[in-house]
């Protein structure tokens, strides 16, 4: 009975030329984004190599100057390109790719692709996960809306019934059908996304492993989709009802239930503006030392203690330029001022993100995208990482160039120039992104959340249906 059962339908839908229509439209509109993201990742890719290597080069050959006019003077951290944002781009477009590194100051993120569009950008982009997350839950919809509905108006529901047959046979045969067509092109999207990565010429990180699990993701969203839209035809008395019903369902959890959690995580924890952040930190700076300035009162502390240590009279007979080593000191005041303020962003953040998978009870949407761009390397989480890890970077620069000004020089020396080999010391920046194990394991409420709707929509299709 499953056999006939799946046969008889997947005949059917490859004699309805909407379907066809359906199929064809959502194959182009795959090739063409991710033709378009192909380009855009080599693209992307090369702009990283060449900006990367021009500031490296800038930096190394700034001639000889005072450690802290090469401080102040600065480098850029780039943010990589990751293969997997071939298929989704995640918040890559609105996070910025380069972080501007200097002396007191942790700068944000900038140069955004957002930033550059205009405002055509509004229309959003034709990308692969557009398609994998919005459309082809629709295709489900379009497919699946009469499974049972039309064995109903044909009445043919009443001889299948009175033949005895298990109602779970007829289920499975009509779950097969509709899922088979899917499968195949999640699998021709995934499989070709992974050929097109392997032949790059340089494709980094990428690993088959994570197209691997990025694949199972949107595998298990589609059943859950799968198994929605069965249950409302198979409750429906009309076609036309049970298309209604699961357009409703497909708009509520791709467009509404998204749009919901995200304001509600905004008004539950909201974030500072940026005049209040910048404010604060400001605030907090000045109660602390300033490596500029002499005469501040933390400044004059920090001399009598040195002294003390070093049981000297005089700055000038420290073994050590005095001014640099406030500096510094001030740089390590400005470094805990920072991940103070920092700290509260990422903890309204992650406030953020427990409301959103509090709320993917209501959509398997929320788990499947944060799920998607976490292995993707797009999420936020990803962009704080980078951000943290050039924050780091920073603090080590300036502690590098500081050290060298306070060893290499004496107290009210700032005629001293170090020699341009001193730039070349220090290394480049570099940066990994979270392994697969790690970005599973930050994720493990979104695969519980979506194994949740797995299995409850999985019961509800096979246990509580029975058909009339």
């Amino acid at each position: 009975m499953i056999r006939n059962t799946f046969i008889k339908e997947i005949t059917e839908l490859a004699r309805d030329g909407r379907v066809k229509i359906a199929f064809f439209i959502v194959l182009v509109l795959l090739g063409i984004s991710t033709w378009i993201s192909s380009r855009q990742y080599n693209s992307t890719n090369q702009q990283y190599a060449e900006a990367r290597n021009a500031e490296r080069s800038i930096w190394n050959n700034q001639g000889e100057k005072n450690p802290h006019s090469a401080a102040h003077y600065g480098t850029y951290a780039f943010k990589p390109k990751y293969p997997l944002s071939l298929i989704d781009q995640g918040v890559d477009k609105y996070a910025g790719t380069s972080i501007f590194l200097e002396a007191h100051n942790r700068n944000e993120a900038q140069f955004s692709q957002a930033a550059d569009q205009t405002g055509l950008a509004r229309f959003g982009d034709l990308t692969p996960d557009f398609i994998l997350l919005f459309i082809i839950p629709l295709l489900i919809v379009l497919l699946g809306y009469n499974a049972f509905t039309k064995e109903r108006e044909m009445r043919t529901l009443v001889l299948i019934k009175s033949q005895g047959i298990a109602p779970w046979k007829l289920i499975l045969g009509k779950w097969t059908a509709l899922f088979l067509p899917i499968l195949v092109i999640t699998t021709l999207v995934i499989v070709g996304a992974g050929v097109i990565l392997s032949n790059l010429e340089d494709f980094g990180v990428f690993k088959w492993s994570n197209l691997g699990i990025l694949f199972l993701v949107y595998i298990c969203y589609y059943i859950v989709f799968v198994n929605l839209v069965l249950i409302v035809s198979s409750k429906s008395k009309k076609s036309s009802i049970s298309l209604v019903l699961s357009l409703a369902i497909w708009i509520i959890a791709c467009f509404v239930a998204p749009k919901a959690a995200s304001n509600f995580a905004e008004t539950k924890h909201p974030y500072p503006t940026r005049q209040e952040f910048a404010a604060n930190i400001l605030k907090d700076k000045k109660e602390g030392l300033d490596g500029h300035d002499p005469w501040n009162k933390q400044a004059k502390l920090l001399e009598q203690e040195v002294l003390k240590e070093y049981n000297v009279d005089s700055l000038h007979q420290l073994p050590f330029n005095f001014d640099a080593y406030r500096m510094q000191k001030g740089e390590e005041h400005n470094a805990e001022v920072y991940f103070k303020h920092y700290k509260y962003l990422k903890s309204q953040f992650e406030g953020q993100t427990k409301v959103y998978v509090g709320l993917a009870t209501l959509s398997p949407f929320l788990p499947t995208r944060f799920l998607s761009m976490g292995v993707a390397n797009t999420d936020y989480s990803t962009h704080w990482d980078f951000s943290d890890a050039a924050e780091d970077y920073r603090i080590k620069m300036q502690a590098y160039l500081n050290n060298d000004f306070a060893k290499n020089s004496s107290h009210g020396d700032w005629s001293y120039k170090a020699e341009e080999a001193t730039w070349k010391k220090l290394p480049a920046f570099e940066y990994s992104p979270p392994q697969l194990a790690e970005i599973l394991s930050r994720n493990s409420s979104n695969i519980i959340v979506l194994v949740a709707w797995l299995l409850g929509s999985f019961s509800f299709l096979f246990i509580t249906i029975k058909l009339r």
